[in-house]
């Protein structure tokens, strides 16, 4: 039986979608976040030695990050569907955006968090108005234009062809969602209409909401404030 450590607000949301649209039998163990720091708990150390969320056990097998567990699952259970075939421009594009989710576009959501929230932490006060002109500018001169760009090749790619890798949908867009999901908590989707028709396209799959019925709670505009 798989079983998904489920953190909530997490990435690992995705992974039980992925499960629902495959047909799959499986258990969730809930993780809570600590509501002061938002962290993962520490219990999820005994399931993998960095205690964070995704990570799923299927017997003796347990496996991280989001894009390794995607793929586990096709490869175990998917039997060619929600993947493309070798060899083709779209299976192509699937590896692409799988890994684009979380290596190019996730940390610069993050780094937008961490320097958004950087000027409220505690410290002395004279120290306050240095880091608040650093964090302003960091955020002004690079992570907002990068945002911007990256935002617009998302866009443009929806434009083409309604979904991630190709014109149907597939994993790729179960790994993407996230991303989106976190950009529109963060107000970064807003002008682009295609963005936005993606997200209510997969908010309306019945088996993206039956991951959220036994997920729990999906509190989509906090995503962007999930660290792990």
């Amino acid at each position: 039986m798989i079983t998904v450590h489920h953190l909530n607000n997490s990435r690992s949301q995705r992974v039980l979608w992925l499960l629902e649209e495959l047909g799959l039998e499986y258990e969730i163990k809930f993780y809570q976040r600590d509501p002061a720091t938002m962290l993962a708990p520490p219990e999820l150390r005994a399931v993998h030695p960095l205690g964070k969320s995704p990570v799923i056990t299927d017997g003796e097998i347990t496996v991280a990050e989001s894009g390794a567990i995607v793929e586990y699952l096709l490869d175990q259970y998917g039997e060619g569907y929600l993947r493309p075939a070798p060899g083709t421009a779209e299976r192509r594009q699937f590896t692409y955006w799988l890994h684009y989710a979380e290596g190019s576009a996730m940390p610069l959501l993050l780094m937008s968090l961490v320097f958004g929230r950087l000027p409220d932490q505690p410290m002395p006060f004279f120290i306050r108005p240095i880091v608040r002109g650093l964090a302003d500018k960091v955020r002004r001169v690079f992570l907002g234009p990068q945002l911007t760009s990256h935002m617009d090749f998302v866009e443009s790619q929806l434009a083409a062809t309604g979904w991630f890798a190709g014109r149907e949908f597939s994993a790729a867009d179960i790994q993407m969602s996230f991303v989106l999901e976190a950009a529109q908590g963060r107000g970064a989707v807003q002008g682009r209409p295609h963005i936005q028709q993606f997200l209510q396209a997969i908010h309306a799959r019945p088996a993206y909401q039956k991951a959220v019925e036994r997920g729990g709670p999906f509190a989509v505009a906090s995503l962007a404030s999930a660290k792990a």
